[in-house]
């Protein structure tokens, strides 16, 4: 499970990224939104994918409530979930 964990918070943490640095770019400077559109519900996805893995290896893991707030909130800044599976996985 740990593993799914780490490989989800990667993709994750790349399609934010792709969505927030390239695809808005495109969307809304050169009136693009292929990115967008086509990245949108993976991520989605993943997003809830994310959330869902790490509140399954909470216990597992033995975070306290600090700890999985800050797992769970990390998937919304953009290198959050980069930085959770350095210093907590």
């Amino acid at each position: 499970m740990l593993n799914l964990f780490k490989l989800t918070s990667f993709l994750e943490g790349v399609s934010y990224l792709l969505l927030l640095f390239v695809g808005v770019p495109m969307k809304y400077f050169w009136d693009n939104p292929v990115l967008v559109k086509s990245l949108g519900m993976p991520h989605g996805i993943l997003f809830m994918a994310y959330i869902v893995v790490a509140l399954l290896i909470r216990a597992k893991m033995k975070w306290d409530f600090k700890t999985t707030l800050i797992v769970v909130l990390a998937s919304v800044i953009p290198f959050g979930t980069f930085y959770v599976n350095k210093h907590y996985l």
